[in-house]
């Protein structure tokens, strides 16, 4: 059979067009073993080749290559040809496939779920023997609606839309159609049509002039293909609106204490109910580590693909015959679903031991079964090691696995054994196979359910693992453990964030092209088709806090340019590295610091160190030797004194470089510090634009490369669509690197990301971000109107613009105007927490709204139990509730075009 490549691309001198593909007459992907195109002139350039007779499937891209450098390639988007028997020419007629500037409508978030289609074809009989086949994406086709071509020539409908030919969509949002080219005359116009399938009447017709085609005569036996094109709209941006709750927060008649994936289905009918398209929700993943209420936590994940045991939905699994056990479980299931919070302690407890008798009834039946043999299979790499190293944590009593005697190193030959059947491990290893098989079949279920019903679920991908996690106990080599990862001071927390993550060893992941981040987004696309990039600044960079500090002042950023002292004096400071960089404190702080205790403080924990200031003494000179001296110490005096020495420990305007000893980074927030206001007028001047300039100039190119480098591979691996939470420290380059990638930005606002501006202009929001009320680490709205009340009342007059003194309470009425703002600006996904949703609601809302806050990042031991307090059930027949939210979808462009039924 023969090929022959065609392609319209203007060149400069010393470039040349290449293919590669997937056969070996094109290289088999291998961009060395690439094919030159000839150059034919005004841009054209051609190629031919032989293929064998017995090839079915080609896929092939175009790049262009300079000095045997590949430059410059196509969009992520191969070209794809069948060959079939009847034609023994093939002529490809394509356009260069560029990165398209609605790139989120390429995302399964529209084509599996919010524009799905069915994969109907249209065959029509080729007479001739001459076929032509036209292939053009067009991503925004909604579900009641198809594609269709008309143009000059009755074989396409003589510009009749009544007789134009509808396209197959089995390759949506790629669309496509096969012509007789016997019937047609050369030129060719023609133009594409979007129908209504319901009505069979069109909506409307592509923007622009009519297309030409204008091809040589085809021979019999010969097919062309023309691809590579784009459908022109002109239509409204799209919007829509969804709910963001975490799957813990659920409550339903059949719960058990904690939200499950049945709870999750079941919110998936009330969010189609009312006209929304999307639900968000937190990290699903197992935080098992302590076995106590601190594994709340969800961001702190012991594995990035198990999921949480918690989660399963009992009567989904199964019922346990001993009625007897079975009632036991009954009465402690309505107990725990009567309390207004998660007791998570009993919750998990409880669930697990369902879980373990069921599994003692039928589990290993389970194990047998072909559908547990694909799902290991599929899964085997990561669950191998998942439940060794369960065993291991039950075995020794830690997830601490340095503490593991002979197991504290990964030896994988060990543990295929220890997984293998007939291994002393053998009962806990398949209880652990068991539980993530529940959890992937029952979640598989819900996802494919809100497919079908044109409901988004919207991942969390935590920037961080737990320091103990099975991750970082397999490929220690991916982690930097002499670190611990945070977020310098912002709105959430005045002295920064210490989440005693393990930072990411950069240079070995970019050694395999990021593989480990790739098959961590490739385990979520499993369930879900958007998900959010929780601290995407960590990509750019990361703040990373010294092992001995507990507190995040004292951080910095990684990677980083430090500074040299040189570099610091050429500033204007002169550079003092002992007083710069050594914790010490003016004795006239101590009554501040320490009150009534002032005393007991300066004679156990200080020295002196001049004549008025003293230092920490070296028993408890770093923040972590204060939180040992001070453990399990509550009384007021302890509790004074050790606030007093940790603010001490943060003492310093300069914080040194873990990895160049001679270099320094200026401290965060300096300025707040004592040591800052010691400085002279001229000292402070020259400190300032120093930090000025390190923190917001020195490091923007710097960082937008870094994030480049690392986002670009990792975006373009997964079909999902892409969203990150760009909060807290901003830096320039940010949102120029979300833009090129189309990744959906974070708006709050009371958040604004403009200096000059306390709360974000809704009206001025970017197209693409993701715009809501509040976060799980922020309060609710009724919870914030009563935090600051000169912020409430300016928000009251000059944003709401409502005259007089705002009222004590957010009414609903007022909630109802936030959350209107809210869904007219111009974000594509207005994503609401269902506290602020309730809010709405005098009859619904919580009377009690502190309990409505998820979490408070200022508490590193926070406890993570917010329940909704009504049912699902009740949600669902909440009408008047229900018919405002839908009003105000609707009244914003954010409702579907029909409000269909649940299915």
């Amino acid at each position: 059979m023969k090929l022959s490549f065609h392609i319209n691309f203007h060149t400069i001198w010393g470039q040349k067009i290449c293919i590669v593909g997937s056969i070996p007459e094109l290289g088999m992907w291998e961009t060395a073993l690439a094919k030159e195109m000839d150059y034919a002139g005004e841009g054209n350039w051609i190629l031919s080749i032989g293929v064998a007779p017995d090839t079915e499937l080609v896929e092939y891209r175009y790049f262009l290559r300079v000095n045997d450098q590949q430059v410059f390639e196509e969009w992520e988007k191969n070209h794809r040809i069948t060959l079939e028997k009847q034609s023994h020419t093939y002529t490809l007629y394509d356009y260069w496939q560029t990165r398209p500037a609605n790139i989120a409508f390429y995302s399964s978030a529209f084509t599996k779920s919010l524009f799905a289609h069915p994969c109907n074809t249209y065959e029509r009989a080729i007479r001739s023997g001459k076929k032509l086949s036209v292939k053009i994406s067009a991503p925004r086709v909604e579900k009641n609606q198809c594609l269709a071509i008309t143009g000059n020539q009755e074989c396409i409908g003589n510009w009749n839309p009544g007789k134009a030919l509808i396209l197959s969509c089995d390759t949506f949002p790629e669309w496509h159609i096969d012509l007789d080219a016997g019937e047609i005359r050369y030129p060719l116009e023609y133009k594409f049509i979007v129908w209504d399938t319901d009505t069979r009447e069109p909506v409307y017709w592509e923007s622009g002039e009519n297309r030409t085609l204008d091809l040589p005569a085809q021979e019999k036996g010969e097919t062309t293909y023309v691809s590579g094109l784009y459908f022109r709209e002109n239509l409204p941006p799209w919007r829509c609106a969804g709910s963001v709750i975490p799957v813990f927060s659920l409550r339903s008649e059949n719960s058990f204490g904690v939200g499950d994936l049945a709870d999750l289905r079941l919110f998936i009918d009330w969010v189609k109910k009312t006209g929304q398209r999307l639900i968000q929700v937190l990290p699903v993943n197992d935080t098992t580590a302590t076995c106590t209420w601190t594994d709340s936590y969800p961001y702190s994940a012991i594995s990035i693909y198990a999921l949480h045991p918690m989660y399963i939905s009992l009567p989904w699994m199964g019922v346990l015959k001993d009625v007897r056990l079975a009632a036991v479980f009954a009465e402690k299931q309505n107990e725990l679903n009567s309390l207004g919070e998660i007791d998570y302690e009993r919750v998990v407890a409880c669930k697990t031991a369902y879980c373990r008798a069921f599994f003692e009834q039928e589990g290993e039946q389970w194990l047998e079964t072909d559908e547990f043999r694909e799902f290991f299979s599929g899964n085997e790499e990561w669950l191998v090691p998942y439940a060794a190293y369960a065993y291991f944590r039950d075995k020794y009593q830690t997830t601490d696995f340095p503490k593991w005697g002979s197991d504290a190193v990964y030896n994988k030959a060990r543990v295929q054994k220890l997984c293998s059947r007939g291994s002393e491990a053998w009962p806990g290893i398949a209880f652990s196979f068991f539980l993530q098989f529940v959890l992937h079949k029952q979640f598989k279920a819900v996802s494919d359910y809100a497919r079908k019903n044109g409901i988004v679920l919207k991942g969390d991908l935590p920037i961080g693992v737990n320091r103990n996690s099975v991750e970082v106990w397999t490929a220690p080599q991916c982690f930097n453990m002499n670190g611990q990862a945070g977020a310098p001071p912002d709105d959430f927390s005045v002295s920064g964030q210490n989440w005693m993550f393990p930072t990411y060893n950069w240079e070995v992941m970019e050694k395999d092209r990021y593989r480990w981040w790739k098959k961590r987004f490739a385990k979520l696309s499993d369930y879900f088709d958007c998900f959010r990039i929780d601290h995407i600044l960590g990509f750019f960079r990361i703040w990373e806090i010294p092992l001995d500090y507990t507190e995040g002042l004292c951080g910095h950023f990684n990677p980083a340019l430090p500074l040299s002292k040189e570099e610091i004096e050429q500033y204007g400071l002169s550079f003092n590295e002992s007083r710069f960089t050594t914790p010490h404190i003016h004795c006239q702080h101590f009554p501040g610091l320490f009150g009534e205790y002032a005393h007991e403080a300066e004679d156990t924990y200080l020295l002196q160190s001049s004549s008025r200031h003293f230092v920490l003494k070296p028993f408890c000179d770093t923040q972590a030797k204060i939180g040992t001296v001070f453990a399990g110490r509550t009384d007021k005096a302890s509790q004074q004194i050790k606030s007093g020495l940790l603010y001490i420990a943060n003492e310093v305007l300069f914080v040194r470089d873990p990895y160049q000893k001679k270099r320094f980074h200026p401290r965060i927030s300096a300025s707040q510090s004592f040591l800052y206001r010691e400085l002279s007028n001229a000292d402070r001047y020259a400190f300032d634009y120093l930090y000025w300039d390190f923190f917001y100039r020195r490091h923007n190119d710097f960082w937008k490369e870094q994030a480049y480098k690392r986002l670009a591979p990792l975006i373009v691996s997964t079909q999902m669509l892409v969203c990150g939470e760009d909060l807290g420290m901003i830096p320039d380059s940010v949102p120029e690197v979300m833009n090129k990638l189309q990744i959906l930005s974070l708006e709050i606002e009371r958040m604004s990301k403009t200096p000059e501006r306390e709360f974000a202009y809704l009206p001025h929001l970017p197209y693409l971000s993701v715009c809501t009320t509040s976060t799980h680490d922020m309060p609710p709205l009724r919870n914030w109107w009563k935090e600051d009340r000169e912020k409430t009342e300016r928000y009251y007059n000059q944003v709401l613009q409502l005259p007089g003194e705002a009222p004590a309470e957010c009414t609903a009425r007022i909630a109802e105007q936030i959350i209107a703002n809210h869904l007219g600006s111009p974000a594509m996904l207005v994503i609401i927490p269902l506290q602020d949703w309730l809010a709405t609601d005098e009859a619904l809302k919580r009377e009690d709204y502190s309990a409505e806050r998820i979490n408070i990042p200022a508490h590193a031991a926070h406890y993570w139990r917010y329940r909704m307090h009504i049912t699902i059930e009740e949600l669902l027949k909440a009408d008047t509730f229900n018919d405002r939210i839908i009003c105000l979808i609707k009244n914003n462009g954010r409702a579907p075009a029909h409000l269909p039924v649940i299915l």
